[in-house]
């Protein structure tokens, strides 16, 4: 045990202890198929037909001198020096969630490797630094290698001591984000939450931006539409109500919308046309002069800017009273009610169903949405757990 490894044997060992550590063998199920067949034994002959394994030496000596060197203890070799097997002292643990747990509790989060980083380079720079279990170099859905990986000590307590140590904030003069494994899942979590609030509000606010854009829209295509449809009024107005203006232009053009508070001295009228040619009709017939309740009154086509800022305040107006007359018609919450459609049965199917009055676009009220079992090398692991196809010294 005391022996001085060699460079080929220290990965060799690390390999081979890798296959029949709890990290892979628990879900590897051609090796434990294997560990049936023998009493837990497995020939060198089949070892070496693992690809990772073959590509380090394809010489059982070695395998055999680096597992007798190996300080973990974890691999017993046969007497006749051809078969391995886990030593029955260490028997697999039971993949339970006390066991999950406890993997979560002495893993780390690593991230800032450069995209190319290999495995043995990054195992090259782990060394001496922790008693290490597995690392789990972490991809996405094309298999690349994200930059960051898992790593998994023996012990809680060497997970921490890992964590405070000074010479992990930098590799190959890259910054490290370094965190426990609970940080790391607090940090996503969090993460998440905020990209769905973000997400959200984005959603909301191209909505917004949205109906705007289809207010303005409609806004401006009623603007082009009732131009030259407004005529404004003045005058000692104190008797005069919104249905003398209805009963002074009945004859020559429909009015719209009647803008005018009683007792006002000034409003205007929007009408289903030209507002002059209504203007004209009416005050022809009325021999020149077009008075309402014989009050005199001084009538103004207007135009331009004012037209349109009176125009907007008439649209609103319109839209808002349209609005009121539908929620009236759907009741105070808005919607259909328990008894649902009509027809559908419920404890209300045999009322009478309430229907708000059909009103017009007309002027004021008083007209009115655990990973697959592990190939057998230790090879770069990654992805959703159920979905994990090879890990290197990781699982």
């Amino acid at each position: 045990m005391s022996e001085q490894m060699s460079s080929v044997e220290v990965k060799v060992a690390r390999q081979v202890e890798y296959y029949f550590g709890d990290h892979n063998l628990l879900r590897d199920k051609f090796l434990k198929e294997q560990l049936q067949l023998d009493d837990g034994w497995v020939t060198l002959e089949t070892m070496l037909k693992f690809n990772r394994l073959k590509s380090l030496t394809s010489d059982a000596n070695v395998i055999i001198s680096a597992l007798k060197k190996s300080p973990s203890g974890l691999l017993e070799v046969s007497e006749d020096k051809t078969k391995i097997r886990r030593c029955p002292e260490k028997p697999l643990p039971e993949l339970n969630d006390e066991y999950k747990d406890a993997i979560k509790h002495k893993s780390v989060y690593m991230k800032g490797f450069p995209l190319g980083t290999s495995l043995d380079e990054i195992q090259e720079w782990l060394n001496a630094k922790g008693n290490i279990e597995n690392i789990q170099m972490r991809r996405d859905m094309e298999r690349q290698f994200k930059g960051s990986v898992f790593i998994c000590f023996d012990t809680e307590e060497s997970s921490k001591k890992f964590l405070e140590r000074p010479d992990i904030k930098s590799f190959k003069d890259n910054e490290m984000l370094v965190l426990s494994r609970e940080a790391y899942h607090a940090k996503k979590a969090e993460e998440r939450k905020q990209h769905k609030a973000q997400t959200k509000a984005k959603v909301k606010q191209d909505k917004e931006q949205q109906q705007k854009h289809t207010e303005e829209k409609t806004m401006d295509q009623l603007l082009e539409e009732y131009s030259g449809s407004l005529l404004n009024f003045s005058g000692e107005l104190q008797d005069v109500s919104r249905e003398d203006f209805h009963a002074v232009f009945s004859e020559h053009k429909r009015i719209k919308w009647v803008d005018f508070t009683r007792g006002a001295k000034e409003g205007n009228l929007l009408f289903d046309g030209n507002a002059k040619e209504a203007f004209e009709k009416a005050k022809e017939a009325n021999d020149g002069e077009l008075k309402v309740k014989n009050n005199v009154i001084t009538w103004k086509l207007l135009e331009g800017e004012e037209e349109k800022e009176v125009l907007k305040k008439i649209i609103k107006a319109q839209q808002e009273s349209l609005s009121r007359n539908k929620d009236r018609g759907r009741g105070k919450s808005g919607g259909r009610g328990r008894g649902g459609r009509k027809g559908r049965g419920g404890r209300d199917q045999n009322r009478t169903q309430y229907q708000g009055k059909k009103t017009k676009f007309e002027s004021d009220d008083e007209e009115e949405a655990a990973p697959a079992a592990p190939k057998r090398e230790l090879e770069e692991a990654d992805g959703p757990a159920a979905k994990v196809a090879k890990t290197e010294n990781g699982s």
